[in-house]
Parts: C-alpha cells; sequence; structure tokens
C-alpha cells in the first residue's frame, strides 16, 4: 500500500499538483494483516493550489478489507466516494475487523457513493495465463489494480507508473509484467464498467516555472539542511543518533554524504548519542543528533548539560503521535518537550 501510494503522490507531482502525504502503517512486529491495529494506509492531498497539510476529510477511500472500512469510515466527508475490495469481505475478515455484520449489507455506507469491486477476482483474470506466479503473488497486484482505476477516476497517466515498474522489478520481467497488466486493468476496468458517471480533472499549478523538480520528505529535507549548512559555515559535520523510527533515515541519508566531510555515529543508545554530539561541539563540528519520542526523554540530561555549557548543536525530534512508544510510525506534533 505504501508503493501504490507513492506511485499515486509521483503521478501527481509530474502532472504539476502539489502534493501533501500521510503514510500510515505499522510497526515491524505488527498486528495480524486484516485487523484494524495492522492496518497500512497511504493518505494523498493533491491540488492545483499550494498545500500544507495532507488533509482531515478524505473525498475518495479505498477500503482493501473490511478493517480498512471500519477504521476510516469515520474520516471520510459525507457524500465521499468508497471504493471497496469486496472478495475480502469474508467471514474471516469480518471477525478480524471486530465486526458482527457485514457493513456492505447495513445503512453503515448510506449517504456515501459505493463500488463494490471484486479487486481481487479481477486481478487474477487479468493475470490468468502468467502461470509462473502463484496465486498469492498474482494477489499481490490487486494494489496495482486498485491504482489504475484511481488514476482513470482523476485522469492521471498511466506512464509513470509503468516505467516505475519496469525499473524496479527489471531483474524480474514476469512481476513486471503482472503489475504493468494488473494496473492496465483497473485503468480499463473504471472505463468500461460505467460506474462513475464523471471522472474528476485536477489542473496542474500554473504558477509552476519551467524546470527540473522532485519529491522531497521531511527527513530528507534535514539531510539536505544540514550538509549545506555545513558546507557554508566551513565546518565539519559530525552527525550522532541511535536509530529510532521515524528519525533513522536522517543518518542513513547522511552516512551516505561522507564526501563532504561528514562523520556519521551509529551510537549504542540515545546517552551515547547526546554524548557524542557533545564531544563534537567542543571539538568545532557542526554537531547534531535525532531522536523521537522516548529517545528525546533519554537525551534530556545531556541537552540540559549543552544548554549549560553554551554549545552550538542541533537536536532534531522527528516527532511521534504521542509522548511515549505506542505510535512509533505514526508523525504527528505531538511528543511532548
Amino acid at each position: 500500500m505504501q508503493l501504490t501510494g507513492d506511485q499515486f503522490t509521483n503521478t501527481s507531482a509530474v502532472l504539476g499538483n502539489d502534493v501533501s502525504t500521510f503514510p500510515d502503517f505499522p510497526a515491524e512486529i505488527r498486528a495480524p494483516a486484516g485487523t484494524i491495529p495492522g492496518l497500512s494506509g497511504f493518505q494523498v492531498n493533491f491540488s492545483s493550489r499550494d498545500l500544507y497539510t495532507s488533509g482531515d476529510a478524505p473525498h475518495v477511500l479505498v477500503a482493501m478489507n473490511p478493517a480498512a472500512l471500519v477504521a476510516n469510515l469515520a474520516d471520510l466527508e459525507p457524500g465521499g466516494i468508497i471504493i471497496v475490495n469486496k472478495d475480502a469481505f469474508t467471514r474471516n475478515n469480518l471477525r478480524k475487523a471486530g465486526c458482527v455484520e457485514n457493513p456492505l449489507d447495513g445503512n453503515d455506507l448510506k449517504g456515501y457513493r459505493v463500488l463494490e469491486a471484486p479487486l481481487t477476482s479481477l486481478t487474477r483474470a487479468a493475470l490468468g495465463d502468467l502461470d509462473e506466479l502463484s496465486t498469492q503473488q498474482k494477489d499481490l497486484c490487486k494494489n496495482a489494480f486498485a491504482l489504475g482505476l484511481l488514476y482513470w477516476m482523476f485522469d492521471r497517466p498511466l506512464d509513470t507508473s509503468l516505467s516505475f515498474y519496469s525499473d524496479k522489478f527489471s531483474g524480474r520481467p514476469q512481476v513486471v509484467e503482472a503489475n504493468s497488466r494488473a494496473l492496465k486493468a483497473g485503468y480499463y476496468y473504471g472505463e468500461t464498467t460505467e460506474a462513475f458517471q464523471s471522472r474528476v480533472r485536477v489542473p496542474s499549478r500554473t504558477e509552476v516555472e519551467p524546470g527540473t523538480y522532485r519529491r522531497i520528505t521531511g527527513n530528507e529535507a534535514i539531510v539536505m539542511g544540514l550538509v549545506t549548512a555545513a558546507q557554508k559555515a566551513g565546518k565539519p559535520l559530525f552527525y550522532g543518533s541511535y536509530p529510532i523510527t521515524p528519525a533513522t533515515p536522517i543518518l542513513e541519508g547522511l552516512s551516505g554524504l561522507k564526501n563532504y566531510d561528514i562523520r556519521t555515529f551509529q551510537a549504542e543508545d540515545e546517552m551515547a548519542a547526546i554524548g557524542s554530539i557533545i564531544g563534537a561541539a567542543f571539538g568545532g563540528c557542526l554537531a547534531a543528533t535525532a531522536s523521537s519520542g522516548p529517545g528525546i526523554s533519554l537525551m534530556s540530561e545531556g541537552i540540559n548539560l549543552s544548554v549549560v555549557l553554551e554549545l552550538p548543536m542541533v537536536v532534531i525530534d522527528v516527532q511521534r503521535g504521542g509522548p511515549s512508544t505506542g505510535l512509533p510510525t505514526k508523525t504527528e506534533q505531538s511528543d511532548l518537550l
């Protein structure tokens, strides 16, 4: 699902839309698939105007199983569009989602425009002659089918995603063929099924100047900012941190840029990380670290020491959805300092 969301984001960006996203995925030690705690989701807000958030009330919800529908229905705006994978609404999946009755059969979805599509069955049919793939492998392509349907709904071209599949799975031609075929099948399903009376076209931003653009995350922006600041200051950059979600990509990004006089140190814990940058600051480096939630708490004594010593240091809090360890993969402005 994260890959699917990335593809819709990239395609919209290529078209000149402003995009803001909210990836929502479980921790490495995840709850069972099909349960609400085990959900993986991706929210995309795209517009012809400047955006500053990923939005609160989506207009379209794609629910690949009952848990996704139950967990996200309350966020959908009244009158919004719901696309559900009808094949996934089995008795077992309904039980995992805590449903006593099938929500597709009751009045819970009254007031919404609902498309009940057998996405799994349609994907299997589109890939029926790819004998080298197992049924389970074919079922993984149902997200590409759903993506193709969304591309048709919002009048998005397929080229960006087709090129992505070719590059990412270049060593596995059968996977390239399966995802490409599922994507096209979803697109043409939207075109031929007449499930929707109209398509939505979001124009590109007219004020975008010609040039080369790229998609960037907050952590990637921090990496660029630290490197640029060190270069402008004429100082070596020392970055010491202990890996922690969702701050780890900063360490990973900087570790590949050592040619810019950057030194990275993966500490054994947060106390060692803050101690290492205190020493680096004493030595004249531009010193930085990053953590989140509980890691920032563990660094508090070292941070206080650096304040007393008036050492110039950069401490980055990549915030979690909560002050403790409960939501390690959900970022928002909720950490308590």
